[in-house]
């Protein structure tokens, strides 16, 4: 493990070279591909170790991180600022991967707010509009207020058990603690009436930005609460409906808000609440097969969602605007795009065989342990996830369009070869899924 983080530290170096940086995030990728033979849990070092889940989200971070780079191209091929752009990649991939490491409480802790620096700076040095310094005050308080009380927490379980490594905890809860342990993680993913600052920074973001956003750290909240519930077992089995009831209504009510929005990148946002209810519904459950959906649904959102705001970018390096009445008509002008887009749409959708469309399954099979009544609000919520991805590419590839977007040069080979990475892991990973779980 400290091989490969001395590894990715030795990289800053190299900040000023695009071309060997993404060849050198590749070789990290290869090397935790071929690091999975293991059958529980494979601890290298005193603090850190991998299982299942933590190699999965640790090659999903390099994935990710290595189509940032592929995506920010144009700021390499302008030299806006590249060094400085490469070494907050370089920081992200290094924080993520401690954090996907880490088994003691403390140091996730740590890593876990790390976290935010990074992507605050990228917002403040290559967001788009002056409001970027809003958005980047929602990100920062709302995180920050949610996750005091689970630092006040990790002192108290110091004291209490005398360790603070994950597996060794053992915790007498109550309604403070178990509050105090998963609001910070339900700020992150985030949860219905905790996601105001999720659309904002979503907004002002760069690619890399958003890319970061929807396909990482929103993975860091439901990492963290699986983790937490090995300890807090006993009492959330009966507190946790709370939750799910949120995590219900958030899939019915933010898909209506979705199919209102005008913004691009605000719908695509939103979306992505409400996958990530689902995702809470399936950890709530405390089931195997929820938590085995929670964690497949992470793994496609992170691709899927990342790949639709890759194409909302393409569309605002050429027109520069995200508004759905400019955007129009691009089947025209640009088949490749809307034939992309539509592979995407009906990917965020959760069909077959994508990966979304199995953790929901199994989300769904995890939620009827609990009350059969809920399969009908899911189903519903599952329905307008279709309505609100079928409005956004109909109406951004069909209709009349604008007079001063035809002479738009159509997508390049780079652009293509950057949503295929995305949507062919997607779709092709679930023919050998039991790489990702224990089955």
């Amino acid at each position: 493990m400290m091989k490969m983080l001395l590894f990715i530290m030795f990289l800053i170096p190299l900040i000023n070279n695009w071309w060997i940086l993404m060849i050198s995030i590749m070789i990290i990728f290869m090397l935790f591909y071929f690091y999975n033979s293991f059958n529980f849990y494979s601890s290298l070092s005193f603090y850190f170790g991998v299982d299942i889940m933590s190699w999965g989200l640790i090659m999903l971070t390099c994935w990710i991180v290595f189509l940032m780079l592929l995506a920010s191209y144009k700021m390499y091929n302008n030299n806006i600022n590249l060094r400085e752009l490469n070494f907050i990649m370089i920081s992200i991939l290094l924080i993520l991967m401690v954090v996907f490491m880490v088994n003691n409480m403390l140091l996730f802790y740590i890593a876990f707010e790390a976290s935010l620096i990074p992507t605050l700076f990228l917002i403040y040095g290559w967001g788009y509009q002056p409001e970027r310094l809003f958005s980047g005050y929602y990100l920062l308080f709302y995180t920050l207020f949610g996750s005091l009380p689970l630092l006040l927490m990790i002192f108290y379980i110091y004291n209490f058990s005398d360790t603070l490594l994950f597996y060794l905890i053992n915790l007498n809860c109550n309604l403070y603690m178990y509050l105090s342990l998963i609001i910070a993680f339900l700020f992150k993913m985030p949860m219905l009436f905790m996601h105001f600052w999720l659309p904002k920074a979503h907004v002002e973001a760069p690619i890399a930005g958003s890319m970061i956003l929807a396909g990482l750290l929103l993975k860091l909240g439901g990492y963290g609460l699986i983790r937490v519930f090995k300890y807090i077992y006993p009492y959330s089995l009966n507190s946790n409906y709370i939750f799910m009831v949120f995590g219900v209504f958030s899939c019915l009510m933010v898909g209506l808000v979705c199919i209102l929005q005008v913004d691009i990148k605000s719908l695509i946002a939103y979306s992505s609440v409400a996958h990530m209810g689902m995702v809470i519904i399936g950890i709530m459950s405390l089931s195997m097969y929820g938590i085995y959906g929670s964690y497949i649904l992470m793994l496609g959102h992170g691709l899927c969602s990342s790949s639709l705001f890759c194409l909302a970018n393409f569309l605002y390096e050429r027109s520069h605007s995200r508004s759905i009445y400019i955007n129009k008509g691009f089947i025209t002008i640009m088949p490749p795009f809307s034939l992309l887009l539509f592979l995407g749409s009906i990917n965020n959708m959760s069909s077959p065989p994508s990966l979304n469309l199995l953790g929901e399954i199994f989300i769904i099979i995890s939620s009827m342990t609990w009350n059969i009544i809920s399969v009908f609000f899911l189903s519903l919520g599952s329905f307008l996830s279709c309505l609100y991805s079928i409005y956004l590419y109909s109406l951004l590839s069909h209709g009349v369009i604008c007079r001063s977007l035809i002479m738009f040069c159509n997508i390049n080979y780079r652009e293509f070869i950057l949503i295929m990475f995305h949507l062919l892991p997607l779709n092709i990973l679930i023919m050998n899924i039991n790489s990702f779980i224990y089955l």
